[in-house]
């Protein structure tokens, strides 16, 4: 952990305008940067992958900190353009799910946030996965029933009512709900399981304060987390409608830095927010990959 005080010339802020919240952003990023004395540019994403281009970029270009403004996906993006560099990640909340920054302590006052890099914060060094070859993430990747939620959630919905759009499509998905056999390799043991749902997780926050998939996940363990849930039903969904998951308390549960995902029948797979290829899975940990802004007093 770093205690010295924070202290920044240049920075980049990467904005998602899709997920971005209704509210005067760039007079909030003004007042607080030019009154801190850091000088700022806004670069805007247009498409898939820009956020992580965009960030190397900044990091060529001798920003010494990159902002994300967005959801949990353009944070994963930004984080995935920082990698193998000492340039620190800053995170302004600002899409329909911030599950990253709740996991970090990070405020989602927009005004807060950014203070954290004007003198306020400390930098933590944070784990990424990496699925495959290419793919990094921040959260998890989730296999089966909760990745059907995802894909079901409408953009239309997600921006009118904010989390409530995962419990939406959640509704309509359970009635096609379906377990599936997991074959899961971890590290040097194998594992075989019946569930509806597959974590491969980094973070285990679920998107509000406290609420967590298991206090056994740390983002700086260096270590994955896996967790299968065996069913889902309609009481486990409303008592976590506020958030972008649902299901009852994870029943298995196993750590390991490399992780193999087989299901039979094949199912659907969600890595922050954003639909990917289906299982199988193959992810390994990249032990404090970045370093992110958080509060002092975390």
């Amino acid at each position: 952990m770093n205690k010295t005080p924070l202290s920044f010339k240049r920075l980049h802020i990467i904005i998602n305008p899709a997920a971005g919240q209704d509210q005067p952003f760039l007079q909030i990023f003004n007042r607080a940067l030019q009154e801190a004395g850091i000088d700022w540019d806004v670069f805007i994403t247009k498409k898939a992958g820009d956020g992580t281009r965009l960030a190397q970029e900044a990091v060529a270009a001798g920003a010494d900190v990159v902002a994300a403004f967005g959801g949990d996906g353009t944070v994963a993006e930004v984080a995935s353009g920082l990698l193998g560099s000492d340039v620190p990640l800053a995170i302004f909340p600002g899409g329909t799910a911030n599950v990253m920054s709740i996991e970090l302590g990070i405020p989602s006052d927009l005004s807060e946030a950014v203070a954290l890099l004007c003198g306020g914060g400390k930098l933590r060094p944070v784990d990424m996965g990496q699925l495959g070859d290419d793919r990094l993430f921040m959260l998890r990747a989730t296999i089966g029933f909760t990745a059907e939620m995802t894909k079901g959630a409408e953009r239309e919905e997600k921006n009118r009512l904010g989390n409530l759009a995962y419990l939406l499509s959640a509704l309509r998905a359970l009635p096609d709900a379906k377990p599936s056999r997991y074959q899961i390799q971890l590290d040097d043991r194998q594992e075989e399981v019946e569930g509806m749902i597959c974590l491969v997780a980094n973070s285990g926050s679920l998107g509000l304060p406290g609420l967590s998939l298991t206090s056994a996940i740390d983002v700086s363990d260096g270590l994955l987390d896996v967790i299968v849930i065996q069913s889902v039903n309609l009481g486990s969904l409303l008592s976590v409608a506020a958030s972008a998951a649902g299901f009852s308390q994870p029943l298995y549960h196993w750590q390991a830095k490399q992780v193999t995902v087989t299901a039979e029948p094949p199912q659907n797979v969600e890595c922050d927010g954003e639909i990917i290829d289906p299982t199988p899975l193959t992810a390994h940990i990249l032990p404090q990959a970045i370093r992110v802004i958080v509060p002092e007093a975390l």
